[in-house]
Parts: C-alpha cells; sequence; structure tokens
C-alpha cells in the first residue's frame, strides 16, 4: 500500500512492554539504527525498579524512549509521536506520554481479558480507559504474525515467541524510514558465532514486519527525518556509561599509567565496572570485589601503588565508601570515585534518576574532609568529564567525585569520536629522591599538592595512613599541626579552580534572570530556554560541570542578574550551597523528586512564574 509520506523534523517513539519483550533491545536498535543514518538523538531507558515484577503489571513495564531528528536533539522528549505497547499493562503505564496527534502501535494478542485485568482496567474498552480511543491505533497480531513468519523456522515455540519485538521494530522502522541494514548487521554479529540457526529466522522476522507495515492500512502516514547537520568527523552511539569507562582509560594512557578499578556491581553504575572489564589491552584492570568497602579500599591500594585508581558506585554505595573516602583525603592519593546517582535513599528506586547525591558528595564525610566534585552534563559529555576527573586527581593528588546520573549512564546520543591529540597531557606530581630525607607531605608552593612516592622507589620509604601527620610524615596529635594540614588540604582542593575553565554564559552577561543547572539537567534547561526565546522571553543560562571548587568567574557571572532560577532533581542541593558561597542574590528554585527527568514545559513553568 502508498502511504502518505511526512517529512518531520523530530519524533519521539516509545517503546514499552514486559521486562520479557525486549523493549530496551528494540529501542537501542532503532536508536543504532537512526544514528548511523545520520539523525541526532537522545534516549531514556525506564527500567522496572524491581528485578522481576509479576509479568502483565504496571510495576513491571519496561520502556525505551528515543528523539530522533534532523536539528541538535537534547532530550529524549517529553512526551511521544508514537507508543508501541506489547501489552495492556504497558499501554496503562505509558498512555499518558501520548501526543493528542500521537500514534499507538499495540499487540493484540496480550490484550485477552485476563491480561487487561492484571494490568488494572476495569472496562472492555481499554484505548477509552486510557484516554488514547482519538489517537491513530494500530491494532496488529504481532505474535501470531511471528509465528506464522518463522513456522518454517525450525526454533521451538518460546523461542519463536521471543522473536516477536524483532517484528515491532521492522513495522517502526518502515513508518519512520528506518533502513534495516544496520539491524541485520547486528543480527549477523550477535549469533554468527554461537547460534548461525538464529541469524536467517531473526533477518525474516523484522523484514516480515516492516513489509507488514507496509501492506496494512492502518498505518496512517510514513514520516522521513533527514540526517541532521552535524559537524564533520566520525560519530557513533554511545551511552554515559560506556563513555565514562573510555574517558578513564584515555587519562589512563595519557598520563602512562595502568587503570584499576575495583567496584561492587550497583544499579545504574555497573556498566562501567563491565567496559571497563572488556579493554584489559588497554591496560584496564578491573576487580569486582565482595562490597562496596572492598571496593573503594581496594582501589586506594592501587593509587598507593602507582595507578590510575578508580571505584564506581551509586549512592548507596558511596555511603558505605564514606569512612574509606576520609581515608583517601587524609593520605592525599589520587583517586577517581564516580556516583551514578538514582532514587533514595537507601535502596529507594534503583532504577530511577536523581540528583540527590549532591549534599552527600560535598559535605558526607567525618572531619574537615573536602574532595573535588565534578558533574557530566550528557552522555557524551561523560567522557570528558571522566578525563578531566582523572586529570585533576593524579596532578593535585586528591581524590574527585564523579558525579552522573541514571539519565545519562543509560541513555544515548551520538558522540563524535575525538582524536587524543586534542586533549591535554596528564602530569602526575612524582617525587624525586633526594639526599635529604623524604618529606611526603611537603606541599608545591602554587598548587599545595604533595608528591606522589611510588612504593618500592629508593630513598622514598614513608608511612601513610588514616592518623594525622606532619610534613614529614610523622603521627601527629599536635592542635596547631591538625589546624595547619586541616588548611592546607582544603586550600588544595580550592586552588585547583585555576584549572578548570571559567563559567560560560548563553546569553547577556547581565539581566533579569540566569536560569542555572548541573549534571544532566543540561539539554532539558538549554530546551526550555530556547522555547521561552522563542516566546520572546530574554533571558541567559549558565550550565556548572564543576561544582567543588566552583569555577573562579561564578560570582561575577551571578552579579550580572537580579534573579537566578535554580534547576535541580532533588529539593534545593545546589540551591543551598550557591547561597553559602554568594549570599547575596535573590535564588530561586525549580525542584522534582519523582526519580523522573525534567519535562521541558516544567522548566518553562518556572521561568515564566520566575518572571
Amino acid at each position: 500500500m502508498q502511504h502518505k509520506v511526512i517529512d518531520a523534523e523530530d519524533v519521539v517513539i516509545r517503546f514499552a512492554g514486559d521486562s520479557g519483550d525486549g523493549m530496551q533491545l528494540t529501542g537501542t536498535l532503532f536508536a543504532n539504527t537512526s544514528a548511523v543514518f545520520g539523525n541526532s538523538l537522545s534516549t531514556f531507558p525506564d527500567y522496572p525498579a524491581e528485578i522481576r515484577a509479576p509479568k502483565g503489571t504496571v510495576s513491571g513495564v519496561s520502556g525505551f524512549q528515543v528523539h530522533i531528528g534532523s536539528r541538535k536533539v537534547n532530550t529524549p522528549g517529553d512526551y511521544c509521536d508514537m507508543l508501541v505497547a506489547m501489552n495492556p499493562a504497558a499501554l496503562k503505564a505509558n498512555a499518558k506520554w501520548l501526543k493528542r496527534t500521537g500514534l499507538v502501535l499495540v499487540n493484540s494478542d496480550a490484550f485477552d481479558d485476563a491480561s487487561l485485568q492484571k494490568a488494572g482496567f476495569t472496562t472492555d474498552d481499554p484505548f477509552v480507559e486510557a484516554g488514547v480511543s482519538d489517537r491513530n491505533i494500530i491494532v496488529a497480531p504481532i505474535s501470531n504474525l511471528t509465528k506464522e513468519s518463522l513456522a518454517d523456522s525450525g526454533l521451538d515455540p518460546a523461542s519463536i515467541l521471543k522473536c516477536k519485538n524483532m517484528f515491532t521494530l521492522g513495522m517502526a522502522c518502515y513508518i519512520y524510514s528506518r533502513p534495516l541494514d544496520y539491524v541485520y548487521g547486528y543480527i549477523a554479529s550477535k549469533f554468527a558465532k554461537k547460534h548461525p540457526e538464529m541469524v536467517e529466522p531473526n533477518r525474516k522476522v523484522v523484514t516480515d514486519g516492516f513489509n507488514y507495515a507496509a501492506a496494512i492500512q492502518a498505518v496512517p502516514n510514513v514520516y522521513t527525518i533527514a540526517p541532521a547537520k552535524l559537524e564533520n568527523g566520525t560519530y557513533r552511539n554511545i551511552t554515559g556509561n560506556q563513555a565514562l569507562a573510555w574517558g578513564l582509560i584515555a587519562a589512563a594512557q595519557k598520563a602512562g599509567l595502568k587503570l584499576f578499578c575495583g567496584s561492587y556491581p550497583i544499579t545504574p553504575a555497573t556498566g562501567i565496572l563491565e567496559e571497563l572489564a572488556l579493554h584489559k589491552s588497554l591496560g584496564a584492570k578491573t576487580m569486582q570485589t565482595e562490597d562496596e568497602i572492598a571496593g573503594i579500599c581496594t582501589s586506594i591500594g592501587a593509587a598507593f601503588a602507582g595507578d590510575l585508581a578508580v571505584t564506581t558506585t551509586s549512592g548507596p554505595g558511596l555511603a558505605l565508601k564514606t569512612e574509606a573516602l576520609g581515608l583517601a583525603v587524609m593520605t592525599e592519593l589520587p583517586l577517581v570515585v564516580v556516583d551514578v546517582q538514582r532514587a533514595g535513599p537507601c535502596t529507594g528506586m534503583p532504577t530511577k534518576t536523581e540528583q540527590t547525591d549532591l549534599n552527600e558528595a560535598l559535605y558526607g564525610r567525618n572531619g574537615e574532609c573536602p574532595v573535588v566534585v565534578l558533574s557530566s552534563h550528557s552522555p557524551a559529555h561523560c567522557f570528558d568529564a571522566a578525563f578531566m576527573a582523572a586529570k585533576i586527581a593524579l596532578e593535585r593528588m586528591t581524590p574527585v567525585l564523579l558525579l552522573s546520573e541514571g539519565f545519562l549512564g543509560n541513555g544515548s546520543e551520538p558522540w563524535r569520536i575525538p582524536s587524543m591529540s586534542d586533549y591535554p597531557e596528564i602530569k602526575p606530581r612524582y617525587a624525586k629522591a633526594s639526599e635529604a630525607p623524604f618529606r611526603p607531605f611537603e606541599r608545591d608552593e602554587k598548587t599545595l599538592s604533595r608528591s606522589w612516592a611510588v612504593p618500592g622507589t629508593p630513598g622514598l620509604e614513608h608511612r601513610v595512613g588514616g592518623l594525622e601527620k606532619m610534613h614529614s610524615g610523622a603521627l601527629s596529635t599536635d592542635p596547631e599541626n591538625h589546624a595547619l594540614m586541616v588548611s592546607e588540604r582544603a586550600e588544595k582542593v580550592a586552588r585547583v579552580a585555576d584549572m578548570i575553565p571559567p563559567l560560560e554564559i548563553d546569553g547577556a552577561a547581565s539581566g533579569e534572570l540566569l536560569v542555572v543547572g548541573w549534571g544532566g539537567t543540561f539539554g532539558h534547561i538549554l530546551s526550555a530556554v530556547e522555547e521561552a526565546r522563542k516566546e520572546g522571553i530574554s533571558l541567559s543560562f549558565a550550565h556548572f560541570d564543576f561544582i567543588n571548587p566552583l569555577p573562579a568567574n561564578t560570582g561575577e557571572v551571578l552579579a550580572g542578574f537580579r534573579k537566578v532560577l535554580v534547576c535541580e532533581l532533588n529539593s534545593g542541593h545546589f540551591a543551598a550551597y550557591l547561597r553559602s558561597k554568594f549570599p547575596d542574590h535573590e535564588y530561586l528554585q525549580c525542584n522534582k523528586v519523582q526519580g523522573q527527568t525534567f519535562l521541558v514545559h516544567e522548566i518553562l513553568s518556572s521561568i515564566k512564574k520566575a518572571l
């Protein structure tokens, strides 16, 4: 059938189904296909918080949203143009995210009475009850069509049914004019060695899904989204966790060091440990430890031994690492601690994103115990943030806490693969043996950093540990010495400001309103600011990647505006931090604590209210 072709600037598709329906893979393949095609994109996987919620229930729904465009895409999108619902629970949970002009694709084979009841529907018309009966609805017997497609494949019934996500992918690729070449290549690479018998069935079922969508009248239109005009270069789609791992590897190579990561698996940070484990050939050493405390302690040992040392975690794990992080501060060893934040407190909602660990990062240790705190603002930026965190740690002999978020770690976007010649050298401050006794805590006059004395170097024998020491390394309980060392450790962190770039302003340097944020709110705030400007609103925007210390010009930037609107996914941590540093300003807040990212219209509403 010949469908009407519509040129679209951007579209948002949300794939949703039970945890076993393969929606994460479907969404990832659709996103990667779009990246290869040349579209700008942003994705947001939405996993259920339960390990295995009851099948067919709303709590067990797994979603994957992808926003593709012919221009720069900054967010996964507030609402979707097409919702794929593989069962009634997926429809129930996600109908609220569908645009008024949206398209619904459902697997009608899953919409039986028992499934409707399990999903919480109380009538026999789920589309009316979900409030989407006025949308374009494609009711397709996807399960049965998959069985028909693979009837002669020789696969068992259970294996055949698992392929229904590929049939769905084929339909989505037809509706949005995605070529299937990348999908075919993925199928070949995934199955060719261990399960070659699965290659042809999967190729066939995705092709049949594509052709089925092309043949039915229920598809109202098909859409084309032209490639985006991106900066010249070689691109790949990358998740934040991948980018962070690669940034750490790049930093180790620039420093001429081995990389060691000691970590305990924890959602949503586990992907970093898994990615590093794949790259032994690049000098990465990984150790999956028995708990969070062991993870950071092995990394402190590796830092003492002369490696670029890393440990990764999420909020509850960061709490467990607190005492050992104090040890790293006291011993003044280079250590990168990555916290991929999730909703808390305690176990909270493991698969949901938040920015609620900022106070913990800034203040969550006993004693006067400052550390450098950085944040990443997009999946691709995780590479640069990780590189910079390692550079600061190694050159200033200090622990660095890098804050990411579940939204960034699991989300993806196109990343322009850089040339490593564009990145600066990393030069650790190694101690040198001399005739005089080695003083391990004697400091560089400019940076106040101590020297790194790698064990086994003749003449550099010294003692480290959790007790206070003098510059000579001798233990000390002298009050004046303690005050001096506390002051020097704090000033060492403060002087890191000379390594970081000045805070940039998007817009005028002065005015009525400055919108600020940090971390993964970047794309949503930028989109809201752009929408506000389209409506004739004058405002400026600044985003913080460096939190402790703040950029040196922060006070000057804030002084140019009458009001400062701070947007963050917590109850106001960064706003309170800015108030404590720069009290002579009027701070307004836009906060959200739902385990979900901002919607652009939520920030836009706060902007209008502020003005």
